[in-house]
């Protein structure tokens, strides 16, 4: 569907051809028009696939026919995600200048945050935030028309669906509330049942929760090798630009330090950095200054970069939603991503099937790249670069040069001979690249296996217990049964138990207890 069709008006539609949209989403031509028309409306879709724009877009539309201040009401779970939200919007509204949009979260000084709110018809903001303006009473809900839950999913997940509760309660009940998630757990419908009427269902993604443009592949190492091998899948894909998920802050500070030491442009980026901090590293990322960003799954919220190559899981994610949100920030706007697990023993490998369960879709076990390979791709690439340079023609200085060597003694062979071996020395990247240990992962029966197998394992385990049950034992010995029998007399205690007491009452005497 065109935006034209969507009933949008004129200068939204100039700001949104200038953005170079087109043809809208799934997700924002079935969101669009019941938003426009003030229905409550709950989304879910992949990630990378235009939410922002399928509530942004009406909800700029929505703002300018009514003139009340605090009148839209977005939350985000993340500052990055806020920040990102509030630029769409921005764009969106480029030539509706009376819209103005405030963005609240933590970390910043109160009183700019204030003077915003104060002439904000849009305001995007983190609940915690939020909460402190409505209990200081610098942010009033008695106008508001629209209140919009982004990532609903992950705000729950957080711990702040008490902070949720209390907005949405404080809100007008007569308001329109909308709800985007790239999953809808029993907790997100139980929100969707508690404060939406007449919801409109808008699920864009046909049940698949990941891109299908996305290449989902992992490799099975041990923990002590991962760091070697994270290397080699860097050399072997050699990313433009590309993200690595880790679980703790702690490990992304170690993770930035050892790939900063073989020259990687790189940086973290967590929940314990300074504001200023975290800005100035997106700023560096965005910018290509920076072409790997390390990052927790938290931080990583609201990261809207185009054309991130790839997504590294160093870590297993411990949620199955965080896979999604993960290589969602690849395989963008339809485009083509990859990403790559790390898998370091049976119960990382026993959550990865949980995943393919998660996400109806299997990952592809895939051995970690050789050196040899990687130096074999590198120099290919080498010869081919050489190849086009000499057909654009040398400068005659070099050629006077390598002149000038021959008289020396040197040949023109063994001169480029030795500029390769030097280039080679100086690439702290590639020559320190070290082998791991060949792995495979353990065999398992796929997650979609029939119900035969299924079928044919129930009964292996009930003929298993049958055949060690008590009543299946062998019993021919004399002893055997008459502790049986003496267990019938005493049910209260067997002829083992008692033997046992008397033992320990003999010990207690000769040892003069």
């Amino acid at each position: 569907m065109n935006f034209n069709e969507l009933n949008l008006r004129s200068e939204i539609l100039r700001a949104v051809s200038e953005l170079g949209y087109e043809q809208a989403t799934d997700i924002q031509a079935g969101s669009i028009p019941s938003i426009l028309e003030g229905q409550d409306v709950t989304g879910r879709s992949s990630t990378g696939t235009g939410k922002t724009a399928a509530f942004g877009i009406p909800i700029v539309q929505r703002t300018a026919e009514n003139e009340d201040r605090s009148s839209v009401l977005i939350l985000a779970p993340t500052r990055e995600l806020a920040l990102q939200i509030t630029g769409e919007i921005r764009k969106y509204a480029k030539y509706l200048p009376s819209i103005s949009v405030a963005c609240i979260y933590g970390g910043q000084p109160m009183d700019p945050q204030i003077r915003a709110l104060k002439k904000a018809r849009i305001v995007v903001g983190t609940p915690g935030r939020i909460m402190d303006h409505l209990r200081r009473r610098t942010l009033k809900l008695d106008h508001l028309k629209t209140v919009v839950l982004d990532e609903a999913d992950e705000m729950l997940n957080m711990g702040f669906i008490d902070d949720i509760r209390t907005i949405l309660e404080s809100a007008p009940e007569e308001r329109q509330t909308i709800l985007f998630s790239a999953t809808l757990s029993p907790e997100i419908m139980k929100i969707t049942e508690e404060f939406q009427t007449d919801t409109v269902f808008v699920k864009a993604d046909k049940g698949k929760k990941t891109a299908a443009k996305i290449d989902q592949s992992f490799c099975y190492v041990a923990k002590e090798e991962k760091n070697d091998a994270l290397r080699l899948l860097l050399e072997a894909s050699a990313p433009r630009r590309a993200l690595i998920f880790c679980n703790t802050k702690s490990m992304v500070d170690e993770l930035s330090s050892y790939l900063g030491d073989f020259g990687y442009r790189c940086a973290g980026l967590h929940g314990d950095m300074k504001q200023s901090q975290r800005t100035s590293v997106m700023k560096d990322f965005k910018s290509g200054r920076i072409r790997l960003l390390i990052a927790t799954d938290v931080a990583a919220r609201g990261i809207d970069v185009e054309d991130v190559d790839a997504v590294f899981n160093y870590d297993v994610p411990q949620e199955l939603e965080y896979y999604v949100h993960r290589i969602g920030r690849t395989g963008r706007a339809g485009r083509e991503g990859a990403s790559y697990t790390l898998v370091s023993g049976r119960m990382q490998l026993a959550h990865l099937r949980q995943i393919e369960q998660y996400i109806h879709a299997q990952i592809e076990e895939r051995p970690v790249p050789t050196v040899a390979s990687i130096l074999e791709r590198q120099e290919t690439e080498f010869k081919e670069t050489l190849k086009e340079k000499a057909a654009e023609g040398i400068e005659e200085k070099w050629l006077a040069f390598i002149d000038s060597l021959e008289k020396d003694g040197i040949s023109a062979k063994e001169a480029a001979a030795l500029l390769c071996e030097r280039m080679q020395k100086k690439n702290r990247r590639t020559i320190s690249l070290q082998d791991v240990t060949v792995r495979t992962a353990p065999r398992r029966t796929s997650w979609n296996s029939s119900g035969r197998d299924r079928e044919d394992r129930s009964r292996s385990r009930r003929q298993f217990r049958g055949r060690n049950s008590r009543k299946n034992r062998p019993d021919n010995t004399e002893h055997s049964r008459r502790n049986r029998r003496e267990n019938e007399k005493n049910p209260r205690g067997s002829r083992r138990e008692k033997d046992s007491r008397q033992q320990r009452r003999e010990n207690r005497k000769t040892s003069g207890l």
